[in-house]
C-alpha cells in the first residue's frame, strides 16, 4: 500500500513547516526589537494585508486560495504575540458577532477584553488600557448603529481599519427540539434579521429582547423550554444544540464594524475616509458640500445623517469617501468643504475592508 508511505511524507513536510515556523518566529522577535530601538508600532495592519495579497498572488498550486488568509492570519497573530500580547476592546460577552469579528481580524492569539457596551470600548482605548477596539457600525438590513455614531462627536479616537463579515443565524436550544420551544431571546437585530423564518415555524412563541446573542444563549441555557437565536460559537460556549442553521431572511447578510485606535494609517493603494460635518441652514448647503467631491472626482460611499442634539433641527452628517486624507485630491475636497462647515472632522483615513469567510450570527 502506497498511504503508510506518503503519510511519512506528509509528516516529514509538517516538520518541515513547524520549522520554518520556528525561523520565522525568531525572525519576528528579530524585527520586533528593531522596532524597540527605532520607538515604532509593533503592530503594523497595512504590512499584514501586504503579506496576504503577496501570498495570494504567489500561489500556483493545489492549496486552496481562500485558505491562505486564515492560515497566515494565525501564524501572524502566533508570532505577533512572542512581541507581547496585542489587546483589543469589544463590545462583549464571548459568542457574540464583535467577537467572531475580532477573531477573524486578529486571531485567536490576540488578546481580547470583552466590555458591557459600546462607550466602554471607546473608553478602553482612550485609557491606553488596549490598543484597539472593535465595534458594530451598520448592517446590509437594519442600518447603522446609532451609538457608534455618536461617540465620534465628542471622542479623539481614529477609525484605523474596518471588517466586513457575513452573517448567519442558528436557533439554539438546550433539548435541540423544535416543538418544545415556548420562548426565544435575542438581540433585536437578530430577531429583524430572522422575522419570516420566526413567523413560518414558530408564529406563536414570544421573542425576549437581549442586550446580545451571546447573552440570549447564556439564558436559554438556564432554561430547559427557551430557545436563542445566536451562532454557533455560542452553542459551544453554552452547551446549546442547533435546532435549524440559516434561518436568517436575506441570503446576503452583512455586518460592518470598525476598528477604532490612536493613529491614522498610512495611505495604502485602497483606502476609505470618514469624516463628520454640520454645515450652515441655507438654501443648497448639502449640494455645495457634497460638490467638490465630485470636481475631484472622489467617490462617496456612504452618507448619514443624525440630530446634533445640541440644536433643535440641526444635523450632524457622516460621510465615506474613496482615498485617504493624506492624498492631494482628498485634501483638495476637504479643505473646500472647510469653508462651508459650522464643524468638520476627519474620522479617519483606513484600508478599505475585505468581505472575510461567512461567520455565524451576532
Amino acid at each position: 500500500m502506497k498511504i503508510p508511505r506518503l503519510r511519512r511524507k506528509i509528516d516529514e513536510v509538517d516538520s518541515k513547516i513547524l520549522s520554518l515556523l520556528n525561523e520565522r518566529a525568531d525572525l519576528v522577535i528579530e524585527v520586533g526589537g528593531e522596532k524597540a530601538k527605532a520607538n515604532m508600532d509593533l503592530h503594523v495592519p497595512q504590512r499584514e494585508e501586504e503579506i496576504f495579497t503577496r501570498l495570494i498572488h504567489e500561489n500556483d498550486g493545489r492549496f486552496p486560495g481562500r485558505a491562505i488568509r486564515p492560515v497566515f492570519r494565525e501564524i501572524i497573530s502566533a508570532c505577533r504575540s512572542l512581541e507581547g500580547p496585542l489587546k483589543l476592546a469589544y463590545l462583549g460577552p464571548q459568542g457574540t458577532f464583535t467577537h467572531l469579528a475580532c477573531t477573524r481580524r486578529f486571531g485567536v492569539s490576540a488578546h481580547f477584553v470583552p466590555v458591557a457596551t459600546i462607550g466602554d470600548v471607546f473608553a478602553e482605548v482612550e485609557k491606553g488600557n488596549v490598543e484597539y477596539g472593535v465595534v458594530p457600525i451598520e448592517n446590509s438590513s437594519e442600518g447603522v448603529v446609532s451609538h457608534t455614531l455618536d461617540m465620534f462627536v465628542e471622542s479623539d479616537l481614529k477609525i484605523c481599519g474596518e471588517i466586513l463579515l457575513e452573517v448567519s443565524h442558528s436557533l439554539l436550544a438546550k433539548s435541540g427540539d423544535l416543538r418544545k420551544v415556548k420562548r426565544i431571546y435575542s438581540h433585536p437585530h437578530a430577531f429583524a434579521q430572522s422575522r419570516r423564518w420566526l413567523g413560518v415555524n414558530l408564529p406563536r412563541v414570544p421573542l425576549y429582547e437581549a442586550p446580545s446573542t451571546a447573552a440570549a444563549a447564556e439564558l436559554a441555557a438556564k432554561e430547559p423550554a427557551a430557545a436563542a437565536i445566536a451562532s454557533e460559537l455560542a452553542a459551544n460556549l453554552y452547551k446549546l444544540k442547533v435546532i435549524s442553521r440559516k434561518i436568517e431572511d436575506s441570503p446576503h447578510n452583512f455586518t460592518r464594524f470598525l476598528i477604532i485606535g490612536q493613529k491614522t494609517p498610512p495611505p495604502t493603494d485602497r483606502d476609505k475616509t470618514s469624516l463628520m460635518f454640520s454645515i450652515k441652514d441655507r438654501v443648497g448647503a448639502l449640494h455645495r458640500i457634497l460638490e467638490p467631491f465630485a470636481k475631484h472626482q472622489i467617490n462617496l460611499t456612504k452618507i448619514e445623517s443624525r440630530p446634533s442634539k445640541t440644536k433643535a433641527w440641526e444635523y450632524i452628517f457622516y460621510l465615506d469617501i474613496e482615498g485617504h486624507a493624506a492624498e492631494e485630491p482628498v485634501k483638495a475636497a476637504l479643505s473646500t468643504l472647510q469653508e462651508e462647515c459650522l464643524f468638520l472632522k476627519v474620522l479617519g483615513s483606513y484600508p478599505r475592508g475585505r468581505s472575510i469567510e461567512a461567520v455565524e450570527s451576532r
